[in-house]
C-alpha cells in the first residue's frame, strides 16, 4: 500500500510543478493546439501549448520507478536500495502506456509541422499500434498471462494465444481512440481518467491482497501504475481544467487510453472496461451512430459529434458538460466496482474464503 502512495504522490509532484516549465517551453516554440473549425466556441484554444501527456508519461514513469526505492529500513536506519518488486506485469503495463503514448506523439509532432489538425494517417497510426499490441501479446503470454476471456473473473472461454492477440490488438486500439476521441474539452479525460484509474488501483490492490482467489501475477505492481497514472492525470488537471491552459494532445490520450486496456488485460477484467470506461465507450458509440445514420439514411442523429460537441452546440455551458460527463464517468466506474466486488462476495459466501 506504501508504494502505491508513493507512486501516486512522486507523479503528482512531478506533473504539478513539470506542467508549468512544459507550458513556457512550448510556447517558446509555438506548438499549439489546432482547432477543427466546425467545432464552435472552440477558436479561443488556438494556440493553447499541446503535447502535455509527455509531462504525464514522464511523471507516471518516474513514480514507478520510485516507488520501488527505498531510502529506509525499519529500526536499521537509513540503508538505500532498490527492492527486488518489479514485476514483468508491471513493466508490460508501462510499455503499452509508453508505446501508445509514443504513436500520439508523432502525431501530434506531425500535426505541428504542418500547422493543421491532421495528423499521422490511419495507416500508419494503426501500424504503430498493431506493433504495441503485438508486442504486449507476446509479453503477456511469455509471462503467463491468461488467456480466458473475463469479466471479474475468467468466463470459462478460452481464446488461445492467436485470438487472445487479436483482443489485445482490440482493445489497445479501441481504449486509445475513445480516450482521443473523449479527449475534447478542458480537463474532461483528466479528471475522468483519475476516476477510472482509481478504480483499477482498488481492482488490482483487492487482487494482490487475494492472491488465490484471482491468481493474477504482479498484481501490486499494476496497481502501482495506476496508482502513478492517478497522481499524474490530478497534478496535470491542475492546469488542464478550464479554462485550459495546456492540452495533453494525442499524446496524453493514447497514453491513457494504452494503458487502460494494458490494466483490464493483465487483470484478466477485460470485460469489466466496458463499465470502468463507459464514458469512452459512449463518446466512440456516439461517433459509430453519427457515420452510420448519416451514411445510410442522410441524417445526423447529433448536431456533432463526439457527443460532448453536441451538448455545446445545444448551448450547455463547457463546464457544465465538463462536470456532467465527470458524473457519468464515476457512475460508470461505480458499476463496474460494483461488479467487480460482487463477483468476490458470491463467490466466496460473502467474503469468507473456502
Amino acid at each position: 500500500m506504501i508504494s502505491i502512495l508513493i507512486a501516486s504522490a512522486v507523479s503528482f509532484v512531478i506533473a504539478i510543478f513539470g506542467t508549468p516549465i512544459a507550458i513556457r517551453t512550448l510556447r517558446e516554440h509555438n506548438i499549439g493546439q489546432f482547432i477543427q473549425e466546425e467545432v464552435e466556441g472552440h477558436h479561443h484554444k488556438r494556440g493553447t501549448p499541446t503535447m502535455g501527456g509527455v509531462v504525464i508519461i514522464l511523471a507516471v514513469v518516474i513514480g514507478f520507478i520510485v516507488a520501488h526505492i527505498r531510502v529506509w529500513e525499519w529500526g536499521a536506519g537509513p540503508n538505500f536500495r532498490i527492492l527486488p518488486l518489479f514485476s514483468g506485469q508491471g513493466w508490460l503495463a508501462l510499455m503499452a502506456f509508453v508505446g501508445m503514448g509514443a504513436i500520439g506523439f508523432l502525431d501530434d509532432f506531425v500535426k505541428y509541422a504542418r500547422k493543421q489538425n491532421m495528423g499521422l494517417s490511419k495507416r500508419w497510426k494503426f501500424l504503430g499500434q498493431l506493433l504495441v499490441a503485438v508486442l504486449f501479446a507476446w509479453g503477456a503470454i511469455s509471462l503467463g498471462t491468461s488467456t480466458e476471456l473475463s469479466l471479474a473473473r475468467g468466463l470459462g472461454i478460452e481464446l488461445g494465444p492467436w485470438l487472445y492477440t487479436v483482443l489485445v490488438l482490440f482493445l489497445l486500439t479501441a481504449a486509445a481512440n475513445a480516450v482521443n476521441l473523449t479527449d475534447g474539452l478542458d480537463g474532461l479525460v483528466a479528471g475522468s481518467g483519475s476516476l477510472v484509474f482509481g478504480a483499477f488501483v482498488l481492482i488490482t490492490f483487492w487482487q494482490s491482497r487475494n492472491p488465490d482467489f484471482y491468481a493474477v501475477e504482479g498484481a501490486l505492481d499494476l496497481a502501482i501504475v495506476a496508482g502513478a497514472v492517478v497522481g499524474a492525470v490530478l497534478g496535470f488537471l491542475w492546469w488542464n481544467a478550464a479554462p485550459a491552459r495546456i492540452f495533453m494532445g494525442d499524446t496524453g490520450s493514447q497514453a491513457i487510453g494504452g494503458a487502460l486496456a494494458a490494466l483490464a488485460l493483465l487483470s484478466n477484467t477485460h470485460l469489466l472496461l466496458i463499465f470502468l470506461g463507459g464514458l469512452y465507450a459512449m463518446t466512440t458509440v456516439s461517433v459509430i451512430l453519427q457515420v452510420f445514420t448519416f451514411r445510410v439514411f442522410g441524417k445526423r442523429i447529433f448536431r456533432i459529434a463526439p457527443i460532448h460537441h453536441h451538448f455545446e452546440m445545444k448551448g450547455w455551458p463547457e463546464t457544465t458538460v465538463i462536470i456532467r460527463f465527470w458524473i457519468l464517468a464515476g457512475l460508470g466506474v461505480a458499476i463496474g466496482v460494483g461488479v467487480f466486488y460482487a463477483d468476490f462476495l458470491r463467490s466466496t459466501n460473502g467474503g469468507v474464503l473456502p
